[in-house]
C-alpha cells in the first residue's frame, strides 16, 4: 500500500514539459499516460473481482458496483468494472491483454458484451473451444484497431451466425423476452420501460428520431430543449398520429420503413441503422409488409447497388386479402392488428399478389417465421396453415381460421 501512495505522489507531480518546441515529447509523454490509464483500468476491474470473490460487498448487505460508487466511483465506470471482473476468469486472453495496456477498459468491456451477445443468441451453450474461438476472433478485432462498436458489431454478425445455422431464436428476437411496464409516481408522473425485441426497437427509435430534431425557438434561438425532452415530445406526437391514423382508416396505412444494407461478400443478410445486423429470419418477416430500401454495400460499406423503395402489398391488395381471410388465419385476430405474410418470402422472389399473401397478427408472424409453421395456397384459393411436427407429427393442413370456424358452424347446424 506504501509503495502504491508513494507510486501515486510521483505521478501527481509529473506535468507536460514546457520546453517541448515539436511537441514530440508531449505526444509520447500522452501515449505513456494512455498505457497507465488502461493499466489502472485494467488493476480497477482486478481488484473489484477479488473484493467480489471475499464477498466484502455482500457482508454488508450490499453490492460490489453500489460499493464502487460509494467508494466515488461514476457508475458508468463501476458498471462496466464489475461487468469486466465477471467474465476475466473465462477470457484469459483478453485479460493478459489488458494487463500490459493494450486494450482500455471500453475496449475490454465491447469483448466482453460481445461474449455475452453470443452466448444469448446461441440455442444451446457455448463450448469451451467455441469460447475461445470467439475470444479469440474478437480479441484481433480489438488489437487490429476496431472500436468498441466495430467490435460489439462483429459479435452481432456472429451471434446472428450462429442462430441461423443452429436454427435458435436469438434473444434479440424472441417476443416472449419482451416487457413494457409503467406505474404513476408520487408527483403523478410516469415512468414508462421497456424490453423489446431488436425489430420493435429499431421502430422505436426510428420513429422518434424522426421526430425529435431539433427545431428553432420562435425569436430564431437554437432549439432549448435537450435531446431527452426532444425524445419525451416525440413520444407524444406519435401518440397522437396513432391515434388519428386508427381514427381513420388503417388498412392501407405504410409500416416502418426498414433499410436492409447487404453486404456484397454474402455477410450479414440485412443491417438496421439503428440497432445492427439481422438474422436471416428477421430480414425475411421484415420484408412481409413495409416500406423496403435495398442497399448492396461493398467491404468499405460503399453502396453499389441499391433498390427502389417499394410500398409491399398496397392499400388496394391488403383490402382484397381481408375480404378474403377476414382476420389472422392462424388466431383470429382483427385485420387492424395484422399484417400481410408473403408465404413464398420476398426475398426468395415471392410475388406480391392475392395468392401469395395472408393475413397474420404480429404474434403468430412470429410463429410461421421462428416455429416452423408453413402456409400454402389450396385448391380454394385460401391459405392453409401446416402445423410443425412437434404439434401434428403428419403435419396435416389446417383452414384458415375464419374457414376453420366456418365449418365448425355447418357441424353444429
Amino acid at each position: 500500500m506504501a509503495e502504491l501512495t508513494t507510486l501515486l505522489d510521483q505521478l501527481i507531480e509529473i506535468t507536460p514539459p514546457t520546453d517541448d518546441l515539436t511537441g514530440r515529447t508531449t505526444f509520447e509523454q500522452l501515449d505513456t499516460w494512455r498505457l497507465i490509464g488502461n493499466v489502472a483500468d485494467h488493476q480497477i476491474a482486478t481488484h473489484a473481482e477479488e473484493l467480489d470473490d471475499l464477498h466484502v460487498a455482500q457482508k454488508a448487505g450490499s453490492t460490489t458496483k453500489r460499493l464502487l460508487i460509494e467508494m466515488g466511483f461514476a457508475p458508468a465506470v463501476s458498471t462496466r468494472a464489475t461487468r469486466i471482473a465477471e467474465y476475466y476468469s473465462s477470457l484469459s486472453k483478453v485479460e493478459a491483454c489488458a494487463a500490459d495496456g493494450r486494450l482500455s477498459a471500453e475496449v475490454v468491456d465491447a469483448i466482453v458484451r460481445g461474449i455475452t451477445t453470443i452466448e444469448k443468441r446461441s440455442p444451446t451453450a457455448l463450448s469451451e473451444d467455441d469460447r475461445q474461438t470467439f475470444e479469440t476472433e474478437l480479441l484481433t478485432q480489438a488489437l487490429s484497431g476496431a472500436t468498441p462498436t466495430e467490435i460489439q458489431r462483429h459479435a452481432h454478425g456472429i451471434g446472428n451466425t450462429i442462430a441461423d445455422d443452429q436454427g435458435g431464436i436469438p434473444a434479440s428476437d424472441d417476443r416472449t423476452l419482451d416487457t413494457l411496464s409503467h406505474h404513476t409516481t408520487d408527483d403523478s408522473r410516469v415512468e414508462i420501460r421497456a424490453n423489446v425485441t431488436q425489430v420493435v426497437g429499431e421502430k422505436f427509435i426510428a420513429m422518434i428520431d424522426e421526430r425529435s430534431i431539433p427545431r428553432p425557438e420562435p425569436d430564431g434561438a437554437d432549439d432549448r430543449r435537450s435531446p431527452e425532452q426532444r425524445r419525451a415530445d416525440a413520444l407524444e406526437t406519435l401518440l397522437d398520429q396513432a391515434a388519428v391514423g386508427a381514427a381513420i382508416d388503417t388498412i392501407g396505412s405504410p409500416r416502418t420503413q426498414t433499410v436492409l444494407t447487404i453486404p456484397a461478400d454474402g455477410g450479414n443478410p440485412a443491417f438496421l441503422p439503428w440497432t445492427g445486423p439481422v438474422t436471416q429470419a428477421t430480414a425475411k418477416q421484415l420484408s412481409c409488409d413495409g416500406t423496403l430500401t435495398e442497399i448492396i454495400i461493398d467491404d468499405e460499406t460503399v453502396p453499389l447497388e441499391m433498390g427502389r423503395e417499394r410500398r409491399l402489398f398496397p392499400a388496394h391488395l391488403r383490402k382484397a386479402i381481408i375480404i378474403r381471410d377476414e382476420n389472422c388465419i392462424k388466431c383470429g385476430a382483427p385485420p387492424s392488428h395484422t399484417q400481410v405474410h408473403h408465404i413464398q418470402h420476398w426475398t426468395d422472389d415471392g410475388d406480391t399478389d392475392l395468392d401469395n399473401g395472408c393475413l397474420l397478427c404480429q404474434r403468430c408472424h412470429t410463429q410461421v417465421h421462428h416455429h416452423g409453421w408453413d402456409i400454402m395456397i389450396g385448391y380454394d384459393r385460401h391459405p392453409w396453415l401446416i402445423p410443425p411436427a412437434d404439434i401434428d407429427p403428419r403435419r396435416r393442413p389446417l383452414p384458415a381460421y375464419n374457414r376453420r370456424t366456418m365449418r365448425l358452424d355447418d357441424i353444429a347446424a
